[in-house]
């Protein structure tokens, strides 16, 4: 079976927050492959503000260019367009690839929100959760039904898996304020490649 990993967000701009949890999913999850899911819109950042779906992209490639040959972009959600919903995507690509494991990379920011995400019964259903704990976000059990603590993910679905702390608290949303306020200043967490494409293309201005 193939055991893969969907790292979900919206990128705007990707950081080192991002890179760090991917390589904690990849050193503890023994995946074969760990796809970027990038949103089309966020359910729960509806306009965030920041440049377009292929500047986006863009950004991202340079994010993950020489970083894991197991990485990729997954574009489900921009080629469906429209508000982007986990549950959607679980269903596109569990149809498009049956008998692949899947497994949702997140913040411990991201799990004490997860109750509300839409039809999370059924996300758990077709895949795990692993979560990294995030210095100042609470790591507790969202109560849903069909979620199974477990010491080590065993490529099913319904577990949820603890990572490792990402040891960072970057936000994307702050590194646009400051991208914005001092364009001159590179502020600290973006990777050097994603910074020289952001000041070649003149991007959060």
């Amino acid at each position: 079976m193939k055991r893969v990993g969907l790292l979900g967000g919206a990128f705007n701009p990707p950081h080192e927050g991002h890179l760090r949890l991917a390589r904690l999913a990849l050193d503890h999850l023994d995946l074969d492959e760990l796809r970027f899911v990038p949103t089309a819109i966020s359910p729960h950042k509806p306009d965030p503000g920041g440049p377009g779906v292929e500047a986006r992209l863009h950004l991202l490639a340079e994010a993950l260019r020489a970083f894991d040959p197991r990485c990729r972009v997954e574009r489900a959600e921009l080629a469906r367009g429209g508000t982007s919903y986990t549950v959607d995507t679980l269903e596109t690509l569990a149809s498009l690839e049956p008998g692949t494991g899947w497994i949702l990379v997140m913040g411990s920011d991201q799990l004490a929100g997860f109750a509300a995400w839409r039809r999370p019964e059924r996300i758990l259903q077709l895949a795990s959760l692993a979560v990294g704990l995030r210095p100042g976000a609470a790591a507790s059990l969202p109560e849903v039904s069909g979620l199974r603590p477990a010491a080590a993910w065993s490529g099913g679905p319904g577990e949820l898996v603890w990572l490792p702390s990402t040891e960072t608290d970057l936000a994307s949303t702050e590194l646009r304020r400051r991208l914005a306020a001092d364009p001159a200043h590179d502020p600290a967490g973006i990777p050097s490649q994603v910074l020289a494409a952001i000041r070649a293309e003149n991007l959060y201005r």
